[in-house]
């Protein structure tokens, strides 16, 4: 039995939609293009070659991937200038200083980077020349 002033309920409310979910192996291979990098401490430029081929073969799958690639390998390559520098400077002493200080920045700023790119969160080095936009 119908009223005529019966209220018709409200609907309900529309709850956002649900965030895409991380992808795990997205997050994973941008983590690899920075832990690559620490084979420059092992291979002589295989801190350059690391990132440059993991990013080569993934770029074109995960967004992730392309960004930092590209800025893990901007970064590497601006390390082999500083330590390049360095390397000269070794005659007036100082240059000895600025390798153990190069290395060791390298070092925690790639750590930095792989933990941020594991988050899914695109990560910008400092002191980076960006040669490849």
């Amino acid at each position: 039995m119908d009223t005529p002033n019966a209220q018709i309920p409200p609907a309900p409310a529309m709850s956002p939609a649900p965030a895409a979910p991380p992808n795990r192996d997205e997050n994973l291979w941008a983590m690899f293009c920075h832990l690559s990098a620490l084979a420059g401490f092992l291979i002589p430029l295989g801190n350059v070659v690391g990132p440059l081929v993991i990013w080569m073969v993934k770029k074109d799958e995960y967004p992730l991937v392309a960004d930092q690639g590209k800025e893990a390998l901007n970064f590497q390559i601006s390390m082999t200038i500083y330590y390049i520098v360095a390397l000269i400077l070794i005659i007036v002493i100082i240059g000895i200083l600025l390798l153990i200080g190069l290395a060791v920045f390298s070092l925690i700023m790639t750590i930095i980077a792989m933990v941020k790119a594991n988050e899914g969160t695109a990560y910008r080095y400092p002191l980076c020349i960006r040669f490849i936009k």
